[in-house]
């Protein structure tokens, strides 16, 4: 089989990683790829978005069966692309149509398939400029912290918690009126505060059934005790250690049978991953949000854990045969930590030459944002390389990542050292 991974973060990295251990693999190409995929697939400089090019492609390379990595080319409607193609529809595509993506797409979109649905989640309402003044109104109803969450894409960065009254109004004058966020604030989703602990849940849907991969827990603020900016992620865990059998049957049976069962009843063909961000309030769970991908960095903990053929479970997916497959799982636990450029997530220099990563034992290396120039690895992102690790418990991978990282070196480079403080 000849497959093509789309995207060059280090999510793509783990998914092709783990595509390029079956035997039923002939051919492997990424788009455009990172230095990490260099090494174990062909890289092809085509954007996510491109879409002709991706066809040109997808022709000229005989490709059977494409992954989408991120959410920009699903939300833009790849898959629709291919569909309404003569030359490209009998090409399997794993990731939604557009009309799903709009779980992703928008925040008010998922807010109202989970009501409609009675899948549980924090309440809300949405404003735009021309109703600034009902979200200040509905801000003073509530409880702080307040939350206001851009609706559209903003690259994992459109979320706000605010503890203060005046600076979330100033913030949603900001969002709505000022274009904070670009297009993707022109709508805000203002909700209450749900207080608690997270973890991410992720499903492998054929449209019909369903497979629940393992749970992962990341850590998105840049500084140490979750403090600072929102990133697109600093590191992650897998298992999350309180996430039990019991806790986790009420997951698959409040949230994730009644999330498949409505994009069927709702007539959203869906064929993919769903990312379904969660919070345990009390002993309850809760929907935070939907991403309708893989998340990054939980994919470098989550994917390395799958010890089944993944090139069987994408094909199974593709045919709707996914209750053939019969997941296993290393019981193990994985850890990532994630080393970044110097100012990220905000302004950062590129192309810092990156040395020890063949120095790395016993740990699998990530990569996110790097490329080839010269014959030597440079940085070419703010999120730059994983670490990702096993161990008995999150405190033994984490210490092995933690020291294979120190092997690591450039310009900048800044990581956390305190993964996992919260779950002790």
């Amino acid at each position: 089989m000849n497959i093509l991974v789309l995207g060059s973060g280090g999510r793509e990295h783990a998914i092709a990683h783990k595509i390029s251990q079956s035997p039923k693999i002939n051919n492997l190409f990424v788009a455009p790829g990172n230095a990490g995929t260099s090494n174990i697939a062909t890289n092809v400089e085509v954007g996510v978005n491109d879409f002709e090019s991706i066809k040109d492609l997808v022709s000229k390379e005989s490709i059977n069966l494409v992954v989408i990595g991120p959410e920009d080319p699903l939300v833009n409607g790849v898959h629709d692309f291919f569909l309404n193609d003569a030359e490209l529809k009998n090409v399997s595509v794993i990731g939604p149509q557009k009309a799903a993506a709009e779980l992703e797409g928008s925040k008010e979109f998922a807010k109202e398939f989970m009501m409609r649905h009675q899948i549980p989640t924090a309440a809300y309402e949405s404003f735009t400029s021309e109703s600034l003044e009902e979200g200040y109104a509905f801000l003073e109803t509530l409880k702080p912290p307040y939350v206001l969450k851009a609706d559209g894409l903003a690259a994992g960065k459109g979320v706000l918690i605010l503890k203060d009254l005046d600076e979330a109004k100033a913030e949603l004058k900001a969002m709505l009126l000022d274009s904070k966020f670009g297009e993707a604030s022109a709508t805000v989703v203002i909700e209450e505060f749900l207080d608690g602990i997270e973890l991410s849940c992720f499903v492998l849907t054929d449209g019909t059934n369903f497979k629940v991969l393992p749970t992962a827990k990341d850590y998105k603020r840049i500084g140490e005790g979750d403090t600072g900016l929102n990133t697109g992620g600093m590191g992650a865990i897998s298992p999350v250690p309180f996430a039990t059998d019991a806790f986790m049957e009420k997951i698959e049976k409040q949230i994730v049978k009644p999330t498949v069962e409505g994009l069927k009843k709702d007539n959203l063909p869906y064929v993919g991953f769903i990312f379904i961000g969660l919070i345990k309030v009390g002993d309850e769970p809760k929907v935070i949000e939907y991403n309708v991908r893989m998340g990054d960095p939980e994919t470098e903990v989550v994917i390395p854990r799958v010890k089944t053929d993944l090139v069987d479970i994408l094909d199974a997916m593709a045919k709707g045969k996914l209750d053939e497959i019969n997941l296993e799982i290393d019981k193990r636990t994985a850890t990532t930590v994630m080393a970044v450029s110097g100012g990220y997530p905000e302004a950062y220099e590129k192309g810092k030459e990156i040395t020890g990563t063949e120095k790395i034992q016993d740990s699998l290396v990530f990569h996110a944002g790097t490329k080839i120039k010269d014959g030597k690895i440079v940085t070419n992102g703010g999120r730059v390389i994983a670490i990702t690790s096993f161990g008995e418990n999150f405190t033994e991978a984490l210490q092995k990542s933690y020291q294979n990282i120190e092997k690591l070196h450039f310009g900048g480079m800044y990581y956390r050292k305190d993964l996992g403080f919260d779950l002790l």
